[in-house]
Protein backbone atom coordinates (compact mmCIF):
# COMPACT_ATOMS: atom_id res chain seq x y z
CA UNK A 1 0.00 0.00 0.00
CA UNK A 2 1.37 3.04 -0.93
CA UNK A 3 1.55 5.37 1.63
CA UNK A 4 3.56 6.09 5.13
CA UNK A 5 2.56 4.53 8.04
CA UNK A 6 4.34 3.78 11.81
CA UNK A 7 4.12 2.20 14.82
CA UNK A 8 5.57 1.85 18.31
CA UNK A 9 9.47 3.22 19.04
CA UNK A 10 11.65 4.08 16.36
CA UNK A 11 14.50 6.18 16.02
CA UNK A 12 15.03 9.12 14.36
CA UNK A 13 17.01 8.14 11.45
CA UNK A 14 17.12 4.89 9.71
CA UNK A 15 20.49 2.68 10.32
CA UNK A 16 21.71 4.22 13.08
CA UNK A 17 22.15 3.43 16.95
CA UNK A 18 18.95 2.81 18.69
CA UNK A 19 19.48 0.63 22.26
CA UNK A 20 17.19 -1.30 24.61
CA UNK A 21 16.73 0.17 28.09
CA UNK A 22 19.66 -2.38 29.23
CA UNK A 23 22.03 -0.76 27.11
CA UNK A 24 22.11 -3.32 23.85
CA UNK A 25 21.07 -2.60 20.41
CA UNK A 26 17.47 -3.33 19.03
CA UNK A 27 17.99 -5.30 15.69
CA UNK A 28 16.64 -3.60 12.52
CA UNK A 29 15.69 -5.71 9.77
CA UNK A 30 14.80 -3.80 6.11
CA UNK A 31 11.59 -5.42 4.69
CA UNK A 32 11.52 -4.80 0.90
CA UNK A 33 10.24 -5.44 -2.10
CA UNK A 34 11.89 -5.32 -5.67
CA UNK A 35 15.47 -5.80 -3.77
CA UNK A 36 15.97 -2.25 -2.64
CA UNK A 37 14.04 -0.68 -5.92
CA UNK A 38 10.10 -1.28 -4.37
CA UNK A 39 8.14 -0.58 -1.34
CA UNK A 40 10.07 -1.03 1.93
CA UNK A 41 9.14 -0.88 5.93
CA UNK A 42 11.94 -0.88 8.73
CA UNK A 43 11.14 -3.08 12.03
CA UNK A 44 13.04 -2.89 14.95
CA UNK A 45 13.45 -6.29 16.95
CA UNK A 46 14.15 -6.97 20.79
CA UNK A 47 16.03 -10.37 19.78
CA UNK A 48 18.01 -11.24 16.81
CA UNK A 49 15.50 -12.13 13.48
CA UNK A 50 17.75 -14.55 12.50
CA UNK A 51 17.29 -16.84 16.14
CA UNK A 52 16.65 -20.40 14.53
CA UNK A 53 17.00 -23.49 17.00
CA UNK A 54 15.37 -26.15 14.08
CA UNK A 55 14.32 -26.70 10.43
CA UNK A 56 12.24 -29.40 10.41
CA UNK A 57 11.45 -31.85 6.89
CA UNK A 58 9.55 -30.14 4.92
CA UNK A 59 5.98 -31.23 3.19
CA UNK A 60 4.22 -30.57 -0.03
CA UNK A 61 1.77 -27.50 0.46
CA UNK A 62 1.07 -27.40 -3.49
CA UNK A 63 -2.14 -28.00 -5.99
CA UNK A 64 -2.66 -29.68 -9.49
CA UNK A 65 -4.59 -29.14 -12.26
CA UNK A 66 -7.52 -31.38 -13.18
CA UNK A 67 -6.34 -31.85 -16.73
CA UNK A 68 -9.77 -33.42 -17.60
CA UNK A 69 -11.74 -31.13 -16.60
CA UNK A 70 -11.52 -29.60 -20.62
CA UNK A 71 -12.89 -26.45 -21.86
CA UNK A 72 -16.38 -25.76 -19.60
CA UNK A 73 -18.27 -23.51 -18.33
CA UNK A 74 -17.85 -24.13 -14.36
CA UNK A 75 -20.09 -24.14 -11.41
CA UNK A 76 -18.28 -24.97 -8.02
CA UNK A 77 -21.12 -25.29 -5.40
CA UNK A 78 -19.22 -25.02 -2.29
CA UNK A 79 -22.19 -23.54 -0.54
CA UNK A 80 -23.20 -26.46 2.09
CA UNK A 81 -19.23 -26.87 2.92
CA UNK A 82 -18.43 -26.86 6.48
CA UNK A 83 -15.32 -26.47 8.17
CA UNK A 84 -12.35 -27.75 5.68
CA UNK A 85 -9.77 -28.94 8.03
CA UNK A 86 -8.02 -28.64 11.10
CA UNK A 87 -6.24 -25.88 11.36
CA UNK A 88 -6.01 -22.51 9.36
CA UNK A 89 -3.05 -24.48 6.75
CA UNK A 90 -4.80 -27.81 6.44
CA UNK A 91 -8.13 -26.09 5.69
CA UNK A 92 -7.12 -24.43 2.51
CA UNK A 93 -8.50 -26.02 -0.38
CA UNK A 94 -7.63 -24.54 -3.71
CA UNK A 95 -9.94 -25.08 -6.16
CA UNK A 96 -8.81 -22.97 -9.08
CA UNK A 97 -4.73 -21.89 -10.23
CA UNK A 98 -2.95 -20.59 -13.00
CA UNK A 99 0.79 -19.32 -12.69
CA UNK A 100 -0.03 -16.10 -11.81
CA UNK A 101 -2.69 -16.50 -9.02
CA UNK A 102 -4.38 -19.69 -7.01
CA UNK A 103 -8.64 -19.28 -5.63
CA UNK A 104 -9.57 -21.04 -2.84
CA UNK A 105 -11.69 -21.54 0.88
CA UNK A 106 -10.21 -22.30 4.06
CA UNK A 107 -12.93 -23.10 6.85
CA UNK A 108 -10.64 -24.44 9.85
CA UNK A 109 -11.96 -26.22 12.63
CA UNK A 110 -9.37 -24.34 15.05
CA UNK A 111 -10.23 -20.71 15.63
CA UNK A 112 -6.53 -19.85 17.52
CA UNK A 113 -3.32 -20.71 15.38
CA UNK A 114 -0.67 -22.27 17.55
CA UNK A 115 1.93 -21.50 14.80
CA UNK A 116 3.12 -18.60 12.95
CA UNK A 117 2.27 -18.15 8.95
CA UNK A 118 5.13 -17.20 6.65
CA UNK A 119 4.28 -17.19 2.82
CA UNK A 120 7.17 -16.75 0.91
CA UNK A 121 5.65 -17.49 -2.52
CA UNK A 122 3.12 -15.08 -2.60
CA UNK A 123 1.41 -12.43 -1.56
CA UNK A 124 -2.28 -12.91 -0.64
CA UNK A 125 -5.58 -11.37 -0.43
CA UNK A 126 -8.06 -12.94 2.43
CA UNK A 127 -11.73 -12.29 1.67
CA UNK A 128 -13.40 -12.59 5.36
CA UNK A 129 -16.61 -14.15 4.27
CA UNK A 130 -17.86 -15.49 7.84
CA UNK A 131 -16.16 -14.57 11.47
CA UNK A 132 -14.13 -12.14 12.78
CA UNK A 133 -11.14 -11.76 15.28
CA UNK A 134 -7.66 -10.71 15.03
CA UNK A 135 -4.62 -10.78 13.31
CA UNK A 136 -0.86 -10.47 14.77
CA UNK A 137 1.82 -9.75 12.74
CA UNK A 138 5.18 -8.49 13.20
CA UNK A 139 3.46 -5.00 12.25
CA UNK A 140 0.89 -5.44 14.97
CA UNK A 141 -2.53 -6.15 15.49
CA UNK A 142 -5.05 -5.75 13.00
CA UNK A 143 -9.40 -6.44 13.85
CA UNK A 144 -10.54 -8.28 10.84
CA UNK A 145 -14.37 -8.49 10.35
CA UNK A 146 -16.93 -9.97 7.61
CA UNK A 147 -16.90 -8.53 4.69
CA UNK A 148 -12.93 -7.59 4.95
CA UNK A 149 -10.31 -7.88 2.49
CA UNK A 150 -7.09 -8.36 3.88
CA UNK A 151 -4.28 -7.82 1.70
CA UNK A 152 -0.84 -9.56 3.15
CA UNK A 153 2.41 -9.15 1.69
CA UNK A 154 4.75 -11.95 0.77
CA UNK A 155 6.99 -12.96 4.05
CA UNK A 156 4.70 -11.50 6.65
CA UNK A 157 4.60 -13.71 9.47
CA UNK A 158 1.17 -13.67 11.09
CA UNK A 159 -1.49 -16.04 12.91
CA UNK A 160 -4.98 -15.40 13.49
CA UNK A 161 -7.14 -15.52 16.72
CA UNK A 162 -10.61 -15.94 15.55
CA UNK A 163 -14.03 -15.94 17.58
CA UNK A 164 -15.20 -19.30 18.80
CA UNK A 165 -18.98 -18.21 18.10
CA UNK A 166 -20.46 -18.77 14.65
CA UNK A 167 -19.38 -19.98 11.13
CA UNK A 168 -15.82 -19.11 9.88
CA UNK A 169 -15.18 -18.96 6.19
CA UNK A 170 -12.50 -17.05 4.34
CA UNK A 171 -11.85 -16.57 0.36
CA UNK A 172 -8.39 -17.39 -0.27
CA UNK A 173 -6.25 -15.81 -3.08
CA UNK A 174 -2.65 -15.83 -3.28
CA UNK A 175 -1.16 -14.11 -6.14
CA UNK A 176 2.37 -14.82 -7.48
CA UNK A 177 2.99 -10.55 -8.16
CA UNK A 178 2.31 -8.01 -5.41
CA UNK A 179 -1.49 -6.74 -4.68
CA UNK A 180 -1.98 -3.15 -4.91
CA UNK A 181 -4.65 -0.62 -5.54
CA UNK A 182 -5.33 0.47 -9.06
CA UNK A 183 -2.93 2.75 -10.61
CA UNK A 184 -5.94 4.69 -12.58
CA UNK A 185 -7.16 5.63 -9.39
CA UNK A 186 -3.58 7.00 -7.94
CA UNK A 187 -2.59 10.07 -9.10
CA UNK A 188 1.58 11.08 -9.15
CA UNK A 189 2.67 10.62 -5.96
CA UNK A 190 0.52 7.58 -5.07
CA UNK A 191 -2.59 9.50 -3.50
CA UNK A 192 -5.82 7.71 -4.30
CA UNK A 193 -7.59 9.99 -6.70
CA UNK A 194 -11.20 11.82 -5.77
CA UNK A 195 -13.03 9.79 -7.76
CA UNK A 196 -11.60 6.56 -6.61
CA UNK A 197 -14.63 4.71 -5.20
CA UNK A 198 -12.38 3.93 -2.43
CA UNK A 199 -9.39 6.28 -0.26
CA UNK A 200 -7.16 6.22 2.59
CA UNK A 201 -9.22 6.57 5.01
CA UNK A 202 -11.16 3.31 3.96
CA UNK A 203 -7.69 1.24 4.24
CA UNK A 204 -6.79 0.28 7.85
CA UNK A 205 -3.72 -0.89 8.98
CA UNK A 206 -2.55 -2.28 11.92
CA UNK A 207 -3.87 0.11 14.53
CA UNK A 208 -1.76 -1.48 17.65
CA UNK A 209 1.60 -2.85 18.65
CA UNK A 210 1.51 -6.29 19.84
CA UNK A 211 5.34 -7.01 21.35
CA UNK A 212 6.00 -10.35 22.94
CA UNK A 213 9.08 -10.16 24.47
CA UNK A 214 9.96 -14.13 25.77
CA UNK A 215 12.01 -16.51 24.54
CA UNK A 216 10.83 -19.78 24.01
CA UNK A 217 10.61 -22.30 21.14
CA UNK A 218 8.15 -20.37 18.33
CA UNK A 219 6.89 -22.23 15.34
CA UNK A 220 7.05 -20.57 11.92
CA UNK A 221 5.37 -22.73 9.04
CA UNK A 222 7.17 -20.79 5.72
CA UNK A 223 5.39 -21.79 2.31
CA UNK A 224 8.40 -21.82 -0.27
CA UNK A 225 7.93 -23.36 -3.75
CA UNK A 226 5.13 -25.44 -2.94
CA UNK A 227 6.69 -26.83 0.24
CA UNK A 228 6.01 -25.92 3.94
CA UNK A 229 9.51 -25.78 5.59
CA UNK A 230 8.82 -25.94 9.81
CA UNK A 231 11.39 -23.13 11.46
CA UNK A 232 11.46 -22.97 15.10
CA UNK A 233 13.08 -19.69 16.59
CA UNK A 234 14.24 -19.12 20.00
CA UNK A 235 11.94 -16.53 20.62
CA UNK A 236 8.73 -15.13 19.69
CA UNK A 237 8.91 -13.38 15.59
CA UNK A 238 6.68 -10.30 16.76
CA UNK A 239 9.46 -8.84 19.36
CA UNK A 240 9.16 -6.03 17.40
CA UNK A 241 8.97 -2.78 19.57
CA UNK A 242 7.97 -0.28 16.31
CA UNK A 243 8.41 -0.01 13.14
CA UNK A 244 8.04 2.51 9.65
CA UNK A 245 7.28 2.61 5.78
CA UNK A 246 4.96 1.46 3.44
CA UNK A 247 4.91 -2.17 3.49
CA UNK A 248 2.60 -3.90 5.61
CA UNK A 249 -0.71 -5.65 5.85
CA UNK A 250 -4.10 -4.14 5.53
CA UNK A 251 -7.99 -3.91 5.80
CA UNK A 252 -10.34 -2.46 3.54
CA UNK A 253 -13.86 -3.26 4.08
CA UNK A 254 -16.42 -4.78 0.59
CA UNK A 255 -18.69 -2.28 1.99
CA UNK A 256 -16.62 0.73 1.91
CA UNK A 257 -16.25 0.26 -1.78
CA UNK A 258 -18.34 3.19 -3.48
CA UNK A 259 -20.15 1.98 -6.78
CA UNK A 260 -20.00 3.66 -10.16
CA UNK A 261 -23.38 3.96 -11.70
CA UNK A 262 -24.24 4.83 -15.26
CA UNK A 263 -27.45 4.96 -17.63
CA UNK A 264 -26.64 1.91 -18.91
CA UNK A 265 -25.33 -1.02 -18.12
CA UNK A 266 -21.69 -0.33 -16.78
CA UNK A 267 -18.59 -3.19 -17.70
CA UNK A 268 -16.78 -4.71 -14.75
CA UNK A 269 -13.95 -2.59 -14.54
CA UNK A 270 -15.70 0.16 -12.85
CA UNK A 271 -15.82 -2.13 -10.18
CA UNK A 272 -12.07 -2.89 -10.06
CA UNK A 273 -10.50 -3.19 -5.95
CA UNK A 274 -7.50 -4.63 -6.69
CA UNK A 275 -4.61 -5.07 -9.40
CA UNK A 276 -1.32 -7.58 -9.48
CA UNK A 277 0.47 -9.34 -11.67
CA UNK A 278 -1.95 -11.67 -14.60
CA UNK A 279 -5.52 -10.67 -12.74
CA UNK A 280 -7.49 -7.93 -10.98
CA UNK A 281 -10.20 -8.42 -8.46
CA UNK A 282 -13.51 -6.71 -8.65
CA UNK A 283 -16.07 -6.07 -6.23
CA UNK A 284 -19.73 -6.47 -7.05
CA UNK A 285 -21.68 -4.64 -4.11
CA UNK A 286 -25.24 -3.03 -3.32
CA UNK A 287 -25.89 -0.36 -6.30
CA UNK A 288 -28.56 1.49 -8.21
CA UNK A 289 -29.21 -0.07 -11.11
CA UNK A 290 -28.92 1.89 -15.07
CA UNK A 291 -31.47 4.85 -14.90
CA UNK A 292 -31.66 5.09 -19.06
CA UNK A 293 -35.50 4.92 -19.77
CA UNK A 294 -34.67 1.77 -21.99
CA UNK A 295 -31.75 0.24 -19.45
CA UNK A 296 -31.55 -3.37 -19.13
CA UNK A 297 -29.77 -3.92 -15.91
CA UNK A 298 -28.63 -7.78 -16.42
CA UNK A 299 -25.39 -7.94 -18.48
CA UNK A 300 -25.15 -8.59 -22.10
CA UNK A 301 -23.55 -11.62 -23.57
CA UNK A 302 -20.25 -11.59 -23.46
CA UNK A 303 -17.52 -13.85 -25.28
CA UNK A 304 -13.55 -12.48 -23.67
CA UNK A 305 -10.94 -13.75 -26.29
CA UNK A 306 -7.78 -13.25 -23.51
CA UNK A 307 -9.58 -13.28 -20.38
CA UNK A 308 -11.36 -16.05 -18.15
CA UNK A 309 -13.92 -14.46 -15.31
CA UNK A 310 -14.23 -16.01 -12.32
CA UNK A 311 -17.36 -15.09 -9.65
CA UNK A 312 -17.43 -15.50 -5.83
CA UNK A 313 -21.38 -15.38 -4.53
CA UNK A 314 -21.26 -13.70 -0.96
CA UNK A 315 -24.38 -12.44 -0.35
CA UNK A 316 -28.11 -11.39 -2.29
CA UNK A 317 -30.28 -12.54 -5.00
CA UNK A 318 -27.67 -12.48 -8.43
CA UNK A 319 -30.24 -11.87 -10.93
CA UNK A 320 -28.14 -13.15 -13.85
CA UNK A 321 -27.85 -16.64 -12.71
CA UNK A 322 -29.93 -19.54 -11.62
CA UNK A 323 -28.91 -22.09 -9.12
CA UNK A 324 -26.00 -19.83 -7.76
CA UNK A 325 -26.37 -19.88 -3.83
CA UNK A 326 -24.12 -18.24 -1.02
CA UNK A 327 -20.48 -19.56 -1.42
CA UNK A 328 -20.53 -20.69 -4.90
CA UNK A 329 -18.30 -20.27 -7.86
CA UNK A 330 -18.61 -19.83 -11.44
CA UNK A 331 -15.27 -19.61 -13.82
CA UNK A 332 -16.46 -18.82 -17.27
CA UNK A 333 -13.35 -19.33 -19.78
CA UNK A 334 -12.22 -17.15 -22.52
CA UNK A 335 -13.19 -19.02 -25.72
CA UNK A 336 -16.73 -19.42 -24.59
CA UNK A 337 -19.61 -16.79 -24.38
CA UNK A 338 -21.26 -16.13 -21.23
CA UNK A 339 -23.91 -14.33 -20.17
CA UNK A 340 -27.19 -14.18 -18.16
CA UNK A 341 -29.43 -17.49 -17.92
CA UNK A 342 -32.69 -17.64 -19.89
CA UNK A 343 -35.18 -15.27 -18.52
CA UNK A 344 -33.14 -13.53 -16.65
CA UNK A 345 -32.77 -10.39 -19.15
CA UNK A 346 -36.92 -9.79 -19.04
CA UNK A 347 -37.19 -10.49 -15.51
CA UNK A 348 -34.55 -7.57 -14.55
CA UNK A 349 -35.98 -4.84 -16.68
CA UNK A 350 -37.49 -2.28 -14.24
CA UNK A 351 -35.54 -3.10 -11.13
CA UNK A 352 -34.24 -0.27 -9.38
CA UNK A 353 -31.42 -1.53 -7.25
CA UNK A 354 -29.02 -5.35 -6.22
CA UNK A 355 -28.45 -6.25 -2.44
CA UNK A 356 -25.94 -8.14 -3.84
CA UNK A 357 -22.22 -8.74 -3.07
CA UNK A 358 -19.87 -10.79 -5.03
CA UNK A 359 -15.87 -11.06 -5.17
CA UNK A 360 -14.52 -11.34 -9.14
CA UNK A 361 -11.10 -12.17 -10.22
CA UNK A 362 -10.12 -11.77 -14.01
CA UNK A 363 -7.28 -13.73 -15.27
CA UNK A 364 -5.49 -12.89 -18.04
CA UNK A 365 -4.21 -16.37 -18.50
CA UNK A 366 -6.83 -19.65 -18.94
CA UNK A 367 -7.56 -20.46 -15.16
CA UNK A 368 -7.88 -24.26 -14.46
CA UNK A 369 -10.29 -25.75 -11.72
CA UNK A 370 -7.52 -28.31 -9.50
CA UNK A 371 -7.95 -31.85 -8.13
CA UNK A 372 -9.27 -30.83 -5.18
CA UNK A 373 -12.18 -28.39 -7.19
CA UNK A 374 -13.55 -31.40 -8.83
CA UNK A 375 -15.34 -32.68 -6.11
CA UNK A 376 -17.38 -29.50 -6.12
CA UNK A 377 -18.16 -29.26 -9.55
CA UNK A 378 -22.06 -28.96 -10.87
CA UNK A 379 -22.26 -31.51 -14.02
CA UNK A 380 -25.33 -29.15 -15.42
CA UNK A 381 -24.20 -25.73 -15.41
CA UNK A 382 -22.33 -25.89 -19.02
CA UNK A 383 -25.78 -26.83 -20.04
CA UNK A 384 -28.40 -24.07 -17.97
CA UNK A 385 -28.67 -22.12 -20.47
CA UNK A 386 -30.50 -24.30 -22.40
CA UNK A 387 -33.85 -23.20 -22.66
Amino acid sequence: MAYYHRLGNIPPKRHTQFRQPDGSLYKEELVSSKGFSGIYSNLYHIHNPNNVQNIGKPTPFDWEIAKEHGLNQTHLKTAGVGTTGKDYLSARKMLMMNNDVMMGICSPEQRKMDYFFKNADGDELLYIHDGEGVMYSQFGKLEVRQGDYIVIPRTTIYRFEFKEEGPLRILVIESKGPIETVKRYRNEVGQLLEHSPYCERDIRPPHEMHTESEKGEYLVQIKKQGMLHPYTYGHSPLDIVGWDGYLYPYALSIHDFEPITGRIHQPPPVHQTFQAWGFVICSFVPRLFDYHPLAIPAPYNHSNIDSDEILYYAEGEFMSRKGIDRGSFTLHMGGLPHGPHPGTVEKSIGAKATEELAVMLDTFKPMFVTTQGLEFVDRNYPMSWTE
